[in-house]
């Protein structure tokens, strides 16, 4: 009953963890980002929402290596 329970909560921790990286912004825009550049110093980036899904990933992945060492254990 534990290991289907633990199971069950690794699959939801595994699709958390691939849509918060998935909707993380790419760390270089490429050609596009060197031409908008001046206008992110001018109007500022929106950070907000990145850091929170990198803070929420890094949890999410903690909670995945955990569960799956126990799960290796049992």
């Amino acid at each position: 009953m534990l290991k289907i329970i633990l199971t069950t909560l690794q699959v939801l921790v595994s699709l958390g963890l691939i849509s918060t990286v998935l909707l993380q912004s790419g760390r270089s825009a490429g050609l596009s980002g060197s031409i908008a550049g001046g206008a992110e110093a001018i109007f500022g980036k929106k950070k907000g929402m990145d850091e929170l899904f990198s803070r929420v990933s890094t949890v999410l992945a903690i909670l995945f290596m955990l569960l799956t060492l126990t799960l290796a254990l049992m």
